[in-house]
């Protein structure tokens, strides 16, 4: 594997961290609704529950999540007592 070369720089440390989050930052060819990737650590087990749940509805992991997520965090999420 290379070396970067002299010119690779991190990223500068955000000012504020709620900007930092909301800034969806410029991408060649992105669609208009900006998107990001999410990773987090599941034990198998509960993996191949999502999987067979998704299935079952007939719908794919990733729209089950999206809407699981925009349930309890999207916007009116507050009103109902989900942490903001």
């Amino acid at each position: 594997m290379s070396r970067p070369g002299p010119t690779s720089r991190f990223a500068a440390r955000p000012g504020s961290a709620d900007a930092w989050v909301r800034e969806p930052g410029a991408r060649a060819g992105s669609p208009v609704e900006y998107s990001a990737r999410l990773t987090i650590d599941v034990t198998p087990v509960l993996r191949g529950r999502i999987k067979i749940t998704a299935f079952e509805r007939g719908i794919t992991v990733a729209e089950m999540l999206r809407t699981l997520l925009e349930r309890e965090f999207g916007d009116g999420a507050a009103d109902r007592g989900a942490v903001p």
